[in-house]
């Protein structure tokens, strides 16, 4: 397949690697400074630029009836409007906060706790991510789905960055040269119950993002990782 990157920072030059490593073009690589009208040329878009043009970028590749798969975070107060032009375009959008294979497996134990938890209201909760130096949006996008699918699962109904009882708080480190760690802790006067993903590196979000892309050829919709992953017909 040809592929537009929309972003060419250090996840895009990742994305291009695995792109080229599976046999895929590359045929636009677009940063900040680029001067591009149309990428009617890619049969995918893939998205990795900053919160400020996320919503530029993504833009961009569905004005050009090209389906766009999307990890960056910090813009979603626009993914309503980026709704409505996929499906005025007749195209396809897919966002994931983490493309990870191990993220997303990890947002499936993160749900099943949550439900089991529900019922014990003597324990707290905290989630706490780590990531680089380099991340600009806090809390993570990660670290706010895992609050989101808890709420929806669970016996919260809000997330807060202050330390209050009976809401999910999250605590964002900025460390340099951290992937990512993501951890969900469940603790009263008595334990804790805990589950952690921690990312090595990036090849597992640039591996996801191209999966995706793979995934949503000749799709129409809006979708999610969750989707590409429980698609049985679909090799990973």
């Amino acid at each position: 397949m040809k592929v537009a990157i929309l972003g060419y920072g250090k996840m895009g030059k990742e994305i291009e690697k695995i792109s080229l490593q599976r046999g895929h073009e590359v045929i636009y690589k677009i940063d900040k400074e680029s001067q591009v009208e149309n990428i009617y040329n890619a049969d995918v878009a893939i998205n990795f630029s900053t919160p400020e043009t996320a919503v530029q970028n993504i833009t961009l590749g569905l004005k050009s009836s090209v389906p766009v798969v999307s990890g960056t975070t910090g813009w979603l107060s626009d993914f309503n409007k980026i709704k409505e032009l996929s499906q005025e375009k007749n195209t396809s959008f897919l966002y994931s906060s983490n493309f990870s294979l191990g993220v997303n497996l990890f947002f499936e134990l993160n749900n099943k706790l949550a439900e089991i938890m529900k019922k014990y209201n003597q324990y707290n909760l905290k989630i706490e991510e780590i990531h680089h130096t380099q991340k600009i949006d806090k809390p993570s996008g990660t670290a706010i789905s895992l609050a989101e699918d808890i709420i929806q699962n669970g016996n919260y109904d809000r997330w807060t960055m202050d330390d209050k009882k009976n809401t999910i708080n999250i605590d964002s480190k900025r460390i340099d040269k951290v992937p990512g760690t993501h951890i969900v802790n469940y603790f009263s006067e008595i334990d804790s119950i805990e589950i952690k993903h921690t990312a090595n590196n990036r090849k597992g979000f640039a591996l996801g993002a191209v999966l995706a892309a793979e995934w949503i050829i000749n799709k129409k919709g809006i979708f999610k990782m969750s989707d590409v992953i429980s698609d049985s017909n679909f090799k990973f």
